[in-house]
């Protein structure tokens, strides 16, 4: 990743800071601690969640409905139900915030409580808040680093800087040699931990000037946009809107006008019109929808963190992910191997009689350990020598074994200098056995011209095939020999040497494959080495023929514009910063693409919170890289992502799904009380009426909808664009069916009802109405809820909605007989000739849903066997 300059350095004296200088350094520089962004006043919160269109109108709904309340003796009902409503859903938002406020949280808990300075000559324990500019801070294997600094001194020093970079293999750091040219290895940054060796360092830059505090301001100014479902949704509430505020000017004129009612009356109606323009219980459907999938995500292993990201991730048309951890295994593996007897190099598990004495060796000279400590894997030691200890378990063998026949007398540990590490072990024919391994350039091996030129070869192979390479050399002496290791190490025998590398998970390949069948392109953004990741991204699939490979060299000198015009041909970025990744992610998003971005490492949390949808591992992802997320997936498996992506679709499917069942009904509930008054009939229906077809006839039926099983061919179509409308797709087509179907069966019967039946008395034609409209869009669901024509087995595939129609279609039977029920809604007893008309009035809407679906199966399938040439 790329490193800041740490500029005026001036060093500090050994004796450390005297208190008068650390009194002055913490007014210059602060506490050592990260600051989030301030946060919001709750009412400005509240103010925000309900600036939304759909809130508003909501809101102009009770405004209007209290109104008549108080001042025209109207009942509470329609206010306290709406109210609620909009209650629910400022909870819910507000809960949704407080949960992403958690990332910058775990970052804040990262520092240390204490750490150990010298100051005034005397090392003592302090809080680590409290460390300033200048302090000298003593460390040692195990210590977390309380602030980013310069190594004065140090001893076989190495840092685990995996919450940084990403990177599992620990980085040598080395001591300061001059003041001019402070370079990286010389640099400790807070919040890495040292793996080996002990160190002074002098600290630098504390709280939020350190390197995580960047990362913490990244989190602070970052904001995460607004999903597409809340945009289409706004969208749609803003057609609602438009069309409830020009028809409820209409209806208030018509009614002053033509009828000449007063205003209050007037205005009655037009709170009956919002009323039937607003579906005020789709959005919690739709919140409901998207917590029963976040359940079944649960059980794929996808914790979804935001509720909203259930849709998103149905959506998405880039998944940008990490490597290491998350395509790879984040175990170092030992792949492949050579020996001077070979010609050719072989794979790890094809073990040959020289193999055989290489994997001694190297299992001789090794102290990692790897224990199972309560079913759970538990390691010690470097991830190079974890890779041979993996090795020997692949075979049968272990440390343990090898050195009940060569104990070890003798260890020489390994020095970043030297780049080497050597062993001397007894054995029992009284010779005694030296062993080296090491950087292949760093072994002083007798070569002869030939074996050199052999061993390089191989040696640059696998540096081509991106592996890490150790390698090998022995010789043998006498067990009288004195232990000089500048003579023990001379003129060695080479061994071998063995390619290692961090694999893919096996289940990595499949699932880009599907993700690609799904419109989905899979990017590698990694702060890896470039020949690493592209080694990594071609074996899994992700870097084809005509994509390219990006360094965070080129990606820094490239315009925002050079970007946008390259990024659909680039397919792996390496190495790259923080900052890039976020930068990677928008440019996608400008492009008008929905992003996942996956990651386990603090400096993941940035591009996690800023993606559409941040995809944390859950195993092997730190606190941090968590809290940012949107998903948590809890077996760390890529291939659990085209699940979650999968179930997404269907999530989306069934709000879809929702909005044609409540909208259909609203928009012909606007067109039957416009053109009632339009002939002179007056308001066909009641709010109270109407707000109890809104809230109970649909919305009990409609909360079920969320548990229909995805469409088959869900993941065979193309992501939802972003710009996409809720009425693509057929859907526009269907609600304007859906609508126009219940605006001339509904006039028809109130018609029928009225002047047919009761000689102008409006009651009975309203009952009629009201029956027709709440039971009939509830019994046509059936017609809504699979694209396919209905059968025996889809009335069977959801028993919950079954029960809730029972239910609904009861209330609404019992609301429609029972006389007080009947008198508190405006509704009276139906004779016989009444009841013989609305109960095959109510099947008709579903009717002409199933002939128009078969119609429309039928047509595309006339067209596909023109397509293919069939009589």
């Amino acid at each position: 990743m790329t490193r800041k300059e740490m500029t005026h350095f001036n060093l500090t004296t050994e004796h450390g800071l005297t208190a008068q200088e650390v009194q002055a350094s913490r007014q210059t520089a602060g506490t050592n601690e990260l600051v989030a962004a301030k946060k919001p006043a709750l009412w400005r919160q509240i103010a925000h969640h309900l600036n939304d269109v759909s809130s508003l109108v909501l809101l102009f709904a009770v405004g209007l409905a209290s109104y008549m309340a108080l001042f025209q003796g109207g009942g509470w009902t329609k206010s306290i139900v709406i109210g609620a409503i909009l209650v629910i859903n400022v909870a819910i938002g507000l809960y949704q915030k407080a949960s992403a406020e958690k990332a910058l949280a775990a970052l804040q808990s990262m520092s240390l409580p204490t750490t150990t300075v010298r100051r005034d000559g005397v090392a003592q324990s302090i809080a680590a808040k409290d460390v300033v500019p200048g302090d000298l801070v003593l460390l040692k294997a195990g210590d977390q680093i309380p602030a980013d600094g310069v190594v004065l001194e140090s001893t076989n020093l190495t840092v685990d800087e995996a919450v940084l970079t990403g990177e599992s293999v620990p980085v040598a750091k080395h001591s300061l040699t001059t003041l001019t040219a402070i370079v990286d290895e010389q640099h400790v940054y807070s919040g890495t931990a040292v793996t080996a060796g002990t160190a002074i360092v002098q600290i630098v830059t504390t709280g939020m000037a350190t390197e995580l505090g960047q990362i913490a301001g990244l989190l602070n100014k970052t904001k995460k946009r607004a999903t597409p479902l809340q945009g289409r949704l706004n969208r749609l509430s803003g057609w609602l809107t438009s069309f409830a505020v020009l028809g409820g000017l209409v209806i208030f004129a018509l009614s002053i006008w033509m009828q000449n009612q007063g205003i209050a009356d007037s205005l009655m109606i037009g709170i009956s019109l919002a009323v039937a323009a607003v579906p005020e219980t789709l959005p919690i459907i739709v919140t409901i929808s998207l917590a029963h999938g976040v359940k079944r995500m649960a059980h794929r292993n996808a914790i979804m963190r935001r509720v909203n990201a259930v849709e998103t991730i149905g959506g998405v048309d880039v998944i940008a992910s990490d490597k290491t951890g998350t395509l790879t295994q984040n175990k170092m593996t030992i792949t492949r191997y050579w020996t001077p007897k070979s010609k050719t190099s072989f794979a790890a598990d094809d073990l040959t009689p020289a193999g055989k004495d290489l994997m001694r060796y190297l299992g001789l000279a090794t102290n990692a350990e790897i224990k199972t400590v309560a079913g759970q894997e538990e390691t010690h030691g470097d991830p190079t020598e974890l890779a041979i200890v993996r090795w020997l378990a692949s075979h049968d063998r272990s440390r343990a074994k090898f050195e009940r026949l060569a104990p070890r007398v003798a260890e020489d540990p390994f020095d970043s200098t030297k780049n080497t590490m050597a062993t001397v072990h007894h054995l029992a024919d009284g010779q005694q056995l030296v062993i080296v391994k090491g950087a292949f350039d760093r072994l002083p091996i007798n070569w002869t011209p030939a074996q050199r030129a052999a061993a390089t070869q191989v040696h640059d192979e696998f540096g081509q095939q991106a592996l890490r390479v150790l390698s090998v050399g022995y010789k043998l002496m006498p067990q009288t020999t004195s232990v000089d290791w500048a003579e023990l190490t001379q003129d060695l025998t080479f061994a071998g040497l063995v390619g290692i590398i961090d694999p893919p998970r096996p289940e990595v390949i499949p699932a880009i494959q599907e993700a690609k069948r799904a419109g989905i392109k899979p990017v590698m953004i990694t702060g890896d080495h470039m020949v690493t990741a592209a080694a990594i991204a071609e074996e899994i699939g992700i870097l084809t023929p005509g994509q390219r490979v990006l360094s965070g060299t080129e990606l820094q000198t490239m315009s925002d514009t050079d970007l946008a015009d390259q990024i659909h041909d680039i397919a792996v970025y390496a190495p790259v910063s923080p900052s890039d990744k976020i930068r990677i992610v928008q440019a996608w998003q400008a492009a008008g693409k929905t992003v996942a971005m996956t990651g386990d490492g603090v400096n993941d949390a940035p591009a996690l919170k800023a993606a559409d949808v941040g995809i944390a591992m859950g195993i092997t992802g730190t606190e941090v890289s968590k809290g940012a997320a949107d998903m948590i997936l809890t077996d760390d498996n890529f291939a659990t992502i085209i699940a979650a992506v999968r179930e997404g679709r269907t999530v989306y499917q069934n709000i879809l799904k929702a909005v044609e069942f409540l909208v259909g009904v609203n928009f012909a509930q606007i067109f039957l009380m416009v053109g009632a008054v339009l002939m002179g009939w007056g308001a066909p229906l009641l709010a109270e009426q109407l707000l109890l077809i809104n809230v109970l006839a649909d919305g009990i039926p409609g909360f079920y909808i969320s548990r229909e099983p995805g469409e088959k061919a869900a993941m065979a179509q193309p992501p939802v664009e972003n710009d996409e409308s809720l009425f693509a797709r057929g859907l526009g087509g269907r609600l304007a069916l859906r609508a126009a179907t219940f605006t001339v069966l509904t006039l028809g019967i109130y018609a029928i009802g009225r002047f047919g039946l009761s000689n102008g008395q409006a009651t009975i034609g309203t009952t009629m109405v009201f029956l027709v409209l709440a039971v009939g869009s509830m019994v046509d669901i059936y017609a809504i809820k699979d694209r396919q024509p209905l059968s025996l087995a889809s009335l069977k595939r959801n028993p919950v909605l079954n029960w809730a129609m029972l239910l609904a279609v009861g209330v609404v039977l019992v609301v429609a007989t029972v006389p007080g029920l009947q008198h508190l809604f405006g509704l009276v007893n139906l004779p016989l000739s009444a009841w013989a008309l609305v109960i095959p009035a109510m099947l008709i809407p579903t009717l002409v849903l199933e002939l128009a679906k078969r119609w429309t199966r039928r047509n595309r399938e006339t067209a596909v066997d023109l397509a293919w040439g069939d009589d």
